[in-house]
């Protein structure tokens, strides 16, 4: 269940961010498509300002009438208007309104190469200048500014962000319920699945308790035992793999675990070499993968059973026929199929070997802690 869970949390987080960055693209392009229209909506009427401006005022023999301006709506629709004329000490300020916009040398240069309205400026603020003619040469010239693209569009701005937040928060919630709707078959799959496995185990378990309590001889104890520890092998790997049970995965001992497993299994029938190592898992699959290899090499070997801890391996040498004549290399049996699949849930692997003199090596191979 918890696995369901964690997946359903994956998909919501995995659903949200998607739905995030889509629309803070979308937001962004949004933004840029506005501060550009606005900026060439400026543009055009500053444009009209500046022409129709330069066009009210004129030269009569030589002396510049700024009369127009004083009843012109545009110059009073105009953020600011600056009107500066030639004289024998360069350009000079003759009219000013509102905010007023700087006449730099490099803005006149240009009106006076285009001979034509020119607007300059960046996104704090944009300018038009326009020319006066005086006959054949330029005499004055108007000059508007804007401000920047300003209030209008930091509101929109804002409030696009503000609509891209609600929309993820709507959009989270919406994928977390669907996801939890569209688990409902695997949630209640599970949980049947759950329910069998416990009434399995019970219905097995009970006839094998019964079984070794009639049990007359050690051997046939052995036996028992031995398939009640396949069965709860068995059962647990149904649930980990159907996700109703968690692995727990702590720091262990690996040789201590070892030595009580042979002490339970095969108390003096087993030589144990073993040096301390310390890994990360589960106790429980640990100790049922080591005695599903001991049990098996004590049923094949024919003879002594040798068991070996070192850094990251548990290896049990048995005396018996070998691989070839008595189980295959893959490791075919439910047994060592538990085996293989604990170490492979650990992040190692098993591997099956001939002995030159007779017998197999069955090596764990595991990552030791460090």
């Amino acid at each position: 269940m918890s696995r369901l869970r964690r997946l359903r949390w994956q998909l919501t987080a995995l659903f949200t961010l998607t739905t995030a960055v889509c629309l803070a693209v979308l937001a962004i392009l949004a933004g840029v498509i506005d501060q550009r229209s606005r900026s060439d909506a400026a543009d055009a009427e500053i444009n009209r300002q500046a022409t129709g401006l330069s066009r009210a005022v004129y030269y009569l023999n030589g002396t510049l009438h700024l009369e127009p301006l004083g009843e012109d709506y545009l110059a009073r629709d105009a953020e600011g208007v600056l009107v500066v004329a030639r004289s024998e000490r360069g350009w000079e300020p003759r009219y000013e309104r509102g905010r007023k916009p700087v006449a730099d040398p490099a803005t006149i240069e240009q009106v006076l190469g285009a001979e034509d309205v020119v607007l300059t400026g960046g996104p704090d603020g944009r300018l038009a200048a326009a020319p006066v003619w005086d006959e054949s040469r330029i005499g004055a010239i108007v000059l508007v500014a804007a401000g920047p693209a300003g209030e209008g569009h930091a509101v929109l701005v804002r409030w696009l962000w503000i609509g891209c937040l609600a929309l993820v928060l709507v959009a989270a919630a919406a994928g977390h319920l669907l996801s939890k709707l569209s688990m409902r078959p695997a949630v209640r799959s599970l949980t049947e699945q759950e329910q069998f496995l416990a009434e399995a185990a019970h219905e097995l378990r009970t006839p094998l308790a019964t079984l070794r309590l009639v049990a007359g001889s050690a051997e046939v104890r052995r036996q028992v035992d031995r398939l009640g520890h396949l069965v709860t092998g068995l059962l647990t790997r149904a649930r980990v793999r159907g996700g109703t049970q968690e692995i727990e995965r702590t720091p262990l001992r690996l040789d201590q675990l070892v030595e009580q497993v042979i002490d339970e299994l095969a108390p003096g029938s087993v030589r144990l070499t073993a040096e301390p190592v310390v890994v990360h898992g589960d106790p429980e699959l640990f100790a049922q993968a080591v005695r599903n290899l001991v049990d098996n090499a004590m049923r094949h070997g024919g003879g002594d059973v040798e068991v070996s801890v070192t850094a990251g391996a548990v290896s049990v040498v048995d005396n018996g026929p070998g691989l070839g004549r008595s189980r295959s290399g893959t490791g075919h049996g439910i047994g060592l199929a538990i085996v293989r699949w604990v170490a492979q849930l650990h992040g190692g692997s098993v591997r099956l070997t001939d002995r030159a003199e007779g017998g197999v090596i069955a090596e764990i191979r595991l990552p030791a802690s460090r």
